[in-house]
């Protein structure tokens, strides 16, 4: 049974697979439970929880609680903060981790006014400081970076930006104790109903979910010539990404930024077109395996991080390896 004081991670989880960004909550979370001599537990809500369960348990999880109920089976603010609520009532961490996700960034704050904890969001290092939590995160658009110290005496919750930690290698080799944590809805809750889950636009993969993605800059041109990346990142299962410079100019929505101010991915695969690499951007997607970088500028900085790069006009060179990746693919 989950103990106090334990570091508890909520696990996003879709259809009983557990989302990227929450299996790399297992990394700040270990080093936590190491410093302070806890453990690591995980909850998981929702339709499916039996499944994601039994992933927490290969990355780590030492306890498991879930909350299921058919209200739960797709994304509702009022009844996730709810749940989440009601397992953080039965474990009683000292810290509660969300990954920094469309769903993290609005649940954290719900579930932090309902028990009155401190929080901390969109996080990029968490570290033990004695007994408090220390916490860094970037501020006016990556320019000053805070480190906040929240010391114990009551919850403390913290959101963690997707991609800045690796996902752990091997999980815990003892069993985990799980248990079922009983919910209750509300009839309050019931004013707020959802009925469908927002899908990727054309077809392809979100940031935070992809292992490949097609990142373009601002060289692109506009909002229409990214429809060469869309083509190619279907072909590839990928994501497609964007520079800061591009989303500035309107090519791409927010959502798909790539960087210090936007998210940071960690893919096995990064493509960059058209991105000359500045600073923030560079921050964003170091993290990745292997680079790629596409520039007609022999000098852009981006050629000093990637692992192959090619001089060469984005425009002719993607229709290309479209073609041939699909191919290549149809073949396997």
């Amino acid at each position: 049974m989950t103990g106090h004081g334990d570091i508890l991670l909520f696990i996003e989880q879709r259809g009983g697979a557990v989302h990227p960004a929450s299996r790399q909550l297992f990394a700040p979370a270990e080093h936590l439970a190491r410093q302070w001599g806890r453990r690591v537990a995980a909850c998981v809500v929702g339709a499916g929880a039996v499944g994601a369960a039994e992933q927490a348990a290969r990355f780590g999880a030492e306890d498991i609680l879930t909350v299921e109920h058919p209200c739960l089976e797709v994304y509702s603010p009022l009844l996730y903060s709810r749940a989440v609520c009601a397992a953080v009532e039965a474990a009683r961490p000292a810290v509660l981790l969300l990954a920094a996700t469309a769903m993290g960034r609005d649940l954290a704050p719900r579930v932090a006014v309902r028990l009155d904890a401190a929080l901390v969001t969109d996080c990029f290092e968490l570290s033990a400081s004695g007994d408090r939590l220390r916490c860094r995160r970037s501020l006016y658009g990556g320019r000053l970076v805070a480190t906040c110290e929240v010391p114990p005496g009551r919850l403390r919750i913290a959101s963690v930006r997707p991609g800045v930690y690796a996902e752990p290698q091997t999980g815990s080799a003892a069993a985990p104790s799980v248990r079922r944590v009983q919910f209750m809805r509300q009839a309050s809750d019931l004013r707020q109903r959802s009925r469908a889950v927002p899908r990727s636009s054309q077809g392809v993969r979100e940031l935070e979910d992809a292992d490949v993605v097609c990142a373009g800059g601002w060289a692109l041109g506009s909002a229409k010539n990214f429809g060469i990346l869309y083509e190619l990142a279907e072909v590839l299962d990928a994501a497609v990404g964007a520079s800061r410079a591009a989303v500035d100019a309107g090519y791409q929505p927010r959502s798909r930024q790539v960087g210090l101010t936007g998210k940071r991915v960690s893919p096995r695969l990064y493509m960059a077109f058209g991105i000359d690499g500045s600073m923030q951007h560079l921050a964003g997607m170091s993290g990745s395996k292997v680079i790629v970088a596409v520039n007609s500028r022999r000098e852009a900085p981006i050629f000093q991080v990637a692992t192959y790069g090619c001089v060469a006009d984005l425009f002719t060179l993607v229709p290309l390896l479209t073609r041939e990746f699909k191919a290549t693919l149809k073949q396997s």
